[in-house]
C-alpha cells in the first residue's frame, strides 16, 4: 500500500467495488480485513471514501473495459473529490504475467494515476470481513495449471497454489463460531486441491497426515486411463462436512476430468453436501472441446453426469458454455444445443467467446465468428436452457 492513505488525514475510509466471480467476492472480504488492520473503516457509499479499491475481473474484454469506464465516469462526476483509486485483482495479475508486456503497458497508460495492489500482497492470515449472510466463502486454492485455450486465469491468478489443509478447517470453524452454517469452498479447480504439495510425497510413497493425525492416501485422479494428479479434495470436503454446525457445504468450481469416483462417494454419504453441482462443459462438440484444450469428450461428460446421478439421485447440475469459439460451425453449435436439451441443467451460464491476451486461442485461432452470430447463438441456446419444453 502506498503512503497516500496514511497522509490523507483522519478518518480514513475505504470502499470496495467488486467485479466478477464468487472468488473475487471472497478476495474482497480479505481485502476489507487488510485495510481495517491498517486503521481504515468501511465507507457506506463510494462518495464518502478516501480510498476506492476496485477488485477487477478480466475473464472477458467487456469485464476489463468496465474498469476503465467506471474510473473515467467517476473522474468526470466527482472531479477533485474522486477518492484515491487502488486497482487490484485479476486485471493486475494478468498484466503482470501475460508474456510480452503489452498488457501491462496498456494498463499503465490507460490508468496512469492509480495505485496497483497485487493480490499476492494480501495473505490468508487476514480473516475475511464477511457479508451478513448464512454462507461463508472459503478459498481453498488459487490459480490454475490447466491452460484451457480461451482462459486467461493462469495469467490473472498464476499457477495453482493450495492452502494448507489445517488453515482451511480453522477458517471454517471460525466462520461457524460466528454463526455461519453454510460453507462454500472456492478454487479455480477444487478437484485438484493439494496436487501441488503432494507430488513429493508420492515420489517417496508417503501417506498424507491430516491435522487430527489420521493418515490417508491421496486420491489418484485418472484420465485417459492414466493417473493424472493426486488430490486431497475428497478428504477435505468430508472433513468440512463433518465439522459440527455445518449444515450445508457447496464447492466451486470442478473440472470434469478431475471428478473422481471417491469424490462422488463422499458427496453421496454426506447429506449436508450440496446436491447442486457446478460442472462446466463449455461446448457440446468434441471438435470444439479439443480446440479448447478441454480434456474430455461429450460422451465422457455425459457418462460422468450419469455416474453422479446413479449414486446421488437428487443431484442437479449447473454449467458454463462458450458459444462462438473460433471455428465453431453451425453443426457443432447444434451439438451443444442438443447436449443442453438432453441433460437438463438447473442453470446454464452462457457467454460468447472473447479473445484474451496470452491465451493459446488468441495466439493461434482467428476470431472468425461475427459478433452478431455469437449473439444469435447466445439467444438460441439461452432459450433452450431456460425453456427446454419449447424446443
Amino acid at each position: 500500500m502506498s503512503d497516500f492513505a496514511y497522509n490523507r488525514g483522519m478518518p480514513r475510509t475505504y470502499f470496495i467495488h467488486t467485479f466478477g466471480c464468487q472468488q473475487n467476492v471472497a478476495d474482497s472480504e480479505r481485502i476489507a480485513s487488510f485495510y481495517e488492520s491498517r486503521g481504515f473503516s468501511r465507507a457506506v457509499v463510494l462518495e464518502e471514501a478516501d480510498v476506492l479499491v476496485m477488485n477487477t475481473c478480466v475473464i472477458r474484454d467487456r469485464a476489463e473495459e468496465k474498469v476503465y469506464g467506471m474510473i473515467r465516469s467517476l473522474k468526470q462526476r466527482l472531479g477533485v473529490k474522486t477518492p484515491h483509486i487502488v486497482v487490484t485483482g485479476c486485471l493486475v495479475g494478468a498484466a503482470a504475467r501475460v508474456p510480452g508486456g503489452k498488457m501491462m503497458k496498456r494498463l499503465t497508460s490507460r490508468l496512469p494515476d492509480v495505485e496497483f495492489l497485487p493480490m499476492e500482497d494480501i495473505g490468508f492470515e487476514y480473516i475475511p470481513e464477511r457479508a451478513q449472510s448464512r454462507s461463508a466463502s472459503v478459498v481453498i486454492s488459487n490459480g490454475c495449471n490447466n491452460y484451457c485455450a480461451y482462459c486467461i486465469v493462469p495469467f490473472s491468478r498464476g499457477p495453482e497454489r493450495s492452502r494448507p489443509f489445517e488453515s482451511i478447517l480453522t477458517e471454517v470453524e471460525q466462520a461457524v463460531g460466528k454463526g455461519y452454517d453454510e460453507v462454500l469452498l472456492l478454487g479455480q479447480n477444487v478437484n485438484s486441491y493439494g496436487a501441488d504439495f503432494l507430488i513429493g510425497k508420492l515420489r517417496n510413497d508417503e501417506p498424507y497426515i491430516l491435522p487430527d493425525g489420521t493418515e490417508v492416501q491421496p486420491v489418484m485422479v485418472k484420465h485417459l486411463n492414466r493417473h493424472r494428479i493426486p488430490t486431497l479434495f475428497p478428504h477435505l470436503l468430508e472433513r468440512v462436512a463433518r465439522i459440527p454446525g455445518v449444515k450445508k457445504v457447496s464447492f466451486l468450481s470442478s473440472n470434469p476430468w478431475d471428478f473422481s469416483e471417491e469424490l462422488i462417494d463422499v458427496i453421496a454419504r454426506n447429506e449436508n453436501i450440496d446436491r447442486l453441482i457446478h460442472l462446466p462443459i463449455q461446448a457440446g462438440s468434441d471438435a470444439v472441446l479439443k480446440n479448447m484444450n478441454r480434456w474430455y469428450t461429450r460422451d465422457e461428460y455425459r457418462a460422468l453426469i450419469d455416474a453422479i446421478r446413479c449414486k446421488i439421485p437428487k443431484a442437479r447440475f449447473t454449467t458454463d458454455i462458450i458459444v462462438g469459439f473460433p471455428g465453431e460451425t453451425r453443426e457443432q453449435f447444434e451439438e451443444t444445443v442438443d447436449l443442453v436439451r438432453s441433460i437438463g441443467f438447473e442453470k446454464t451460464y452462457i457467454a460468447w467467446y472473447s479473445p484474451r491476451p496470452g491465451t493459446s486461442a488468441n495466439e493461434r485461432l482467428p476470431d472468425d465468428i461475427p459478433i452478431e452470430e455469437k449473439q444469435r447463438r447466445f439467444r438460441e441456446l439461452d432459450a433452450v436452457a431456460y425453456h427446454p419444453g419449447l424446443h
